[in-house]
């Protein structure tokens, strides 16, 4: 491709440190998209503009503004870390702004958290030894710019990427401990647990009775680490507690999701519990498929198969709201395969991300509006770039970077007495 060595050029132009820069410019960027109508929105502008964050209206139906702690004092829809997180950044925002502190001043806080996590993953990224491209895959995301600033998913991120890149040092313990505790920021990093599993049941040279008591010791480490931030809150407030559990299960769907797209044209109409069932079937059948298929190619490096199972999981489930592709986005870029797949995907997210709210705008009589067969046209590009994404997965070589000898040192987990 012609525009291939210029890029090239640049990027060596701009040296080790042109990764950074990049993701302070991009950063940049995302604040700038959320705070250009500050937290006092008028009319539809959050919806048009593209503006909505959860932070505003967090910052009062929440109780954020009075101090409030989650769970204990005040409902919170977002497992106990995440809750943490959020208090944190309401601390610091009230300290920032003193008497006068609002809700511009939290989404603010809750951007610069968010760009910190951001500049983790990088340095998570750059410690690893992925190429120098993929960092500026994850620098220049426009999922950053679009979700900098929307809400607190990046620290699942933060954990789900930590975890992974643990599995390629072949620290399984302490992959497996990062993503029992991301599964406590949101539950999407708990599915690199039966992947790291299966790679203790199944790992060669090792006798059965070895193989299956490291599975039991890092199930061992997934419960206690997970228990350990959950259990405490749970005991004291389990009403508070499970409401992210319980609003799961109750919600009915997003607009760009599989199940609703269905039912919002009539093809397929189904109540709550039937797609919940039908998303879990859709779901555990999809992942089995995946990783028997991918097995032959990465059974090795299972891990390396979190990306298209996640891929699956968000096409499967009931709920995609937009910033789910953020979740998607850093393993895409860690172990993705296929360019322009990658880049359909971006282009699909952005459809998706103005299709959906400009839906909301138009449900309030504003403009720019979109329709259901908006959604449904972006629905189908990024769809048809997650399946083109798993199809790679599962069938390409593993990208160059997991197998540079030189980047993978020792085994840092201490042996077990199951070896």
């Amino acid at each position: 491709m012609p525009w291939i060595n210029p890029v090239q050029r640049i990027i060596q132009r701009l040296g080790p440190n042109g990764p950074y820069l990049a993701l302070a410019l991009t950063c940049l960027f995302g604040w700038g998209f959320k705070a250009h109508c500050g937290a006092g929105w008028t009319g539809a502008e959050q919806y048009t503009t593209g503006c909505y964050s959860d932070a505003v209206p967090f910052w009062g139906l929440r109780d954020v503004a009075t101090g409030q702690i989650p769970y204990f004092e005040a409902r919170m829809e977002y497992p106990v870390l995440t809750g943490a997180l959020i208090w944190i950044e309401g601390l610091i925002a009230r300290l920032v702004g003193g008497a006068g502190a609002d809700a511009g001043d939290f989404l603010n806080t809750v951007t610069l958290g968010n760009a910190i996590l951001a500049f983790v993953v990088l340095e998570f990224m750059r410690a690893a030894g992925v190429d120098v491209q993929r960092q500026y895959g994850w620098a220049l995301a426009p999922p950053l710019i679009l979700y900098l600033g929307h809400n607190w998913d990046l620290l699942a991120v933060s954990f789900a990427v930590a975890a992974l890149l643990a599995a390629r040092r072949r620290a399984m313990v302490r992959a497996t401990a990062l993503a029992a505790l991301g599964g406590a920021a949101k539950l999407f990093p708990v599915l690199i647990l039966p992947l790291l599993g299966l790679g203790a049941l199944f790992r060669s040279g090792r006798t059965w009775p070895e193989r299956i008591g490291r599975a039991t010791w890092l199930s061992t480490v997934a419960i206690v680490a997970w228990t350990a931030v959950n259990v405490p809150v749970a005991a004291l407030a389990f009403d508070n507690w499970g409401e992210f559990y319980a609003f799961s299960g109750a919600r009915a769907g997003t607009a760009a999701s599989v199940w609703e797209l269905l039912g919002q044209f009539g093809w397929w109409i189904a109540d709550i519990p039937t797609r919940n069932f039908w998303s879990f079937v859709l779901f555990v059948g999809g992942a089995v498929t995946i990783v028997a298929v991918g097995w032959r190619r990465h059974g090795d490096r299972p891990w390396l198969l979190f990306m298209p199972v996640l891929a699956w999981f968000l096409l499967t489930s009931k709920v995609y709201s937009p910033q789910f592709d953020l979740w998607l986005w850093p393993m895409i870029v860690l172990t993705g395969t296929r360019v322009r797949a990658m880049a359909l995907f971006l282009l699909g997210d952005l459809a998706a991300y103005f299709a959906e709210f400009w839906l909301f705008a138009g449900m309030e009589g504003a403009w720019p509006s979109a329709t259901q067969p908006d959604i449904l046209a972006a629905a189908i590009v990024r769809g048809a770039a997650m399946l083109w994404l798993i199809h790679g997965a599962v069938h390409d070589a593993a990208p160059a970077w997991v197998t540079r000898l030189r980047a993978v040192p020792p085994p840092a987990d201490r042996p077990t007495p199951a070896g």
